[in-house]
């Protein structure tokens, strides 16, 4: 296990939350950003939350996608919920910008009903979404991301943050102990809001280009 002091561990912290908006307020805030670059843009990704923001535009980035220069904006709605509200707002019902998307395999329900109402198509499976630009997780961005990288690799990357005792300790927890590794760091990186965001771009750096997961490779494409 790494040995690293408080101070060094919140150096790395803060290096990996660079140039992103983060603490309470963070997924309004994160919103509202989006929102005002959208003035000037040509397509609006629609995701969940900040940390498939961050994980799609740390890959976007890592393969030379310029995103300001091709006027793109990943959206974070603040919740799959408020998805209708963004895709009538940027879509053929308001602002008529090209539309892609980003959503857990949980709310793939709630998305296809958030198409068919703003008026995007009338998706009744997968395919019809993807057709439309949209993907789905398969359980969500955390999973996606570890399933790639593979868990001994992700335990790794947590240690070389100062993080593995934590891990340690909640793999000790009754209803944790002896669950396979990549369900334990689900568990784990999707706790905690600073967290999550955190190990979000952490992972999405550290995949090589062949091994980026299919929906966020995908939704990369429509850029």
């Amino acid at each position: 296990m790494t040995s690293i002091d408080i101070a060094r561990r919140r150096e790395l912290a803060s290096r990996l939350l660079e140039g992103y908006v983060h603490g309470p307020a963070a997924s309004t805030e994160a919103t509202a950003e989006a929102l005002a670059r959208a003035a000037a843009a040509e397509t609006v990704v629609v995701v969940e939350g900040i940390s498939d923001q961050i994980a799609l535009e740390t890959l976007a980035a890592r393969h030379s996608l310029d995103l300001k220069g091709e006027r793109v904006v990943v959206l974070p709605a603040g919740g799959v919920h408020a998805f209708t509200r963004y895709l009538t707002q940027f879509g053929p019902a308001g602002a008529g910008l090209r539309l892609a998307g980003l959503c857990d395999a949980g709310e793939e329900d709630v998305v296809r009903r958030s198409l068919t109402g703003a008026g995007i198509g009338s998706p009744r499976t997968r395919a019809d979404m993807e057709r439309l630009g949209f993907y789905v997780c398969v359980g969500d961005l955390e999973d996606e991301l570890i399933r790639a990288l593979g868990a001994v690799r992700v335990e790794e990357l947590v240690d070389s943050q100062g993080d593995l005792g934590s891990f340690r300790s909640l793999q000790g927890q009754p209803e944790w102990r002896g669950r396979p590794a990549a369900a334990q760091l689900r568990r784990f990186l999707g706790s905690g809001a600073s967290r999550k965001l955190r190990y979000a771009r952490l992972l999405a750096t550290s995949l090589e280009p062949d091994r980026v997961p299919y929906p966020l490779r995908a939704v990369m494409s429509r850029f």
